[in-house]
């Protein structure tokens, strides 16, 4: 099924992003007052009253200081323009018609697509006077709108749909979600050039300069014939690096990619040693109970260690993610990229196996006979009855007579005996530690993740 696509294009900071957002019902895109904030295509999926399009954000058009960001930002406003069934020119209601958008117009025409003249801002009365002047850019007509207040925002939608061939999918045509892949990692480790393999085009910014990525950009890719979606994130760094708003939110942006995402590639680079930030960010996807895969980039330019060497450093580096998959590759050239992707593939069929609460409390009882359950000067640890409650992380339900006996170390011990009995020997292990019934409303339950 060929979905329809829409894209978004204009001068910077006549609120392209806002718009997105306000059509997309939550903020996905940065949005600041500072030109060439957003640098590469963002793109969701939006289903309006049985209707399903593409909307796509893209970059200003002009007035970029960095010849190489310049650059980049107009192939990937040409790549989605070329694709696009119906192109959204945005225009400032509040700065009024500037030489820039006339140039756009000029640029758009060329396409020869079919375009839709948006005024945008039109916040106030004065505002909607004031697009009459837009009429000088030769279209018929324009749609107003207010994505700051979300006013004409529903409208446009149904705009769209009426003006878009008709896509109407039954819930057997739609179109199964993909799995999410997010890859995070401090900054210039290869993520977005690991991206770009996946997608075998430049969908992404690659840069020397730390900082090139900011918002999370999700880019969908095909392997054989199953569909994955992999969510390129900004380099993390250290809270006192974070020197604005851009960057606070492209943190922000990387820290809801890992919520949303599936499996969680974890980046790191084979020259380069693994240090504090590199142990906070595997601490930060375990903490979400997110499958995780430790990508070791850059593998064709280490010399004199070997893979098994890189693997076994790895773990005795992130002790905390001993239990997740190493794979070592090389984002430029390819190298073990499949061998990735099948690993990430593995991890979330892992995520949702579900055990037997007999196989599971046989498991847990000779766990519990090998080695006891803490205890303190009054009371000895016991473990009841054990079910697994959830999946995606695999979630287990222990009953106990005194839950705060159960402690973090005695929970590591049973998550490592259950990889070893279970086929989810790779994937972090929520506990939900209860008291007996008598005892709930006093203990509750506690959560924990091995």
């Amino acid at each position: 099924m060929d979905i329809p696509s829409v894209v978004i294009v204009g001068r910077p900071n006549v609120g392209k992003s806002s718009l997105f957002n306000a059509v997309c019902g939550e903020r996905v895109a940065i949005v600041e007052p500072t030109p060439g904030v957003t640098r590469d295509r963002i793109s969701r999926l939006i289903q309006h009253e049985g209707a399903l399009f593409e909307l796509v954000d893209t970059g200003g058009m002009g007035l970029h200081d960095s010849e190489e960001l310049a650059e980049h930002i107009q192939m990937q406003i040409a790549i989605a323009v070329e694709q696009a069934d119906l192109v959204l020119l945005v225009v400032d209601a509040k700065d009024g018609l500037q030489p820039l958008d006339e140039d756009v117009a000029r640029q758009l025409r060329s396409a020869e697509k079919r375009l839709l003249l948006v005024v945008n801002k039109c916040d106030g009365p004065r505002e909607e006077q004031a697009a009459a002047d837009f009429y000088a850019l030769g279209f018929p007509e324009f749609h107003m709108t207010s994505a700051a207040h979300r006013r004409g925002v529903r409208g446009l939608v149904e705009r769209l749909v009426a003006e878009l061939p008709e896509v109407a999918p039954s819930d057997e045509e739609l179109p199964e979600e993909p799995m999410k892949i997010a890859l995070v990692g401090r900054r210039n480790v290869g993520k977005s050039t690991l991206i770009n393999y996946l997608a075998q085009e430049p969908r992404v910014l690659v840069s020397e300069v730390p900082g090139t990525t900011r918002d999370s950009v999700d880019v969908r890719f095909q392997m054989d014939d199953l569909r994955f979606v992999a969510i390129d994130t900004a380099g993390v760094r250290r809270p006192k690096q974070v020197k604005d708003s851009i960057d606070f939110y492209s943190m922000a942006r990387s820290r809801a990619a890992v919520r949303r995402a599936d499996v969680v590639v974890l980046m790191m680079e084979a020259p380069v040693e693994i240090g504090r930030l590199d142990k906070q960010l595997a601490d930060s996807v375990t903490s979400a109970f997110k499958p995780c895969v430790l990508a070791v980039n850059k593998m064709d330019l280490a010399t004199g260690v070997s893979e098994e060497e890189f693997r076994g450093y790895v773990r005795d580096r992130l002790p905390g993610v001993a239990f997740a998959p190493v794979v070592c590759i090389s984002a430029v050239t390819g190298g073990n990229v499949r061998q990735l992707i099948e690993t990430a593939q593995a991890l979330h069929e892992q995520g949702l196996v579900r055990v037997s609460t007999s196989d599971l409390n046989k498991v847990v009882e000779e766990a519990v006979a090998r080695q006891h359950p803490p205890s303190s000067s009054s009371r000895f640890g016991r473990i009841y009855y054990a079910t697994q409650v959830a999946v995606q992380p695999p979630t287990v339900a222990l009953f106990t007579n005194e839950p705060s006996l159960i402690t973090e170390g005695y929970l590591r011990y049973l998550a490592n005996r259950l990889r070893e009995a279970f086929p989810y020997n790779a994937v972090p292990i929520r506990f939900l530690v209860r008291g007996r019934q008598r005892d709930r409303d006093q203990a509750g339950a506690r959560k924990h993740g091995h």
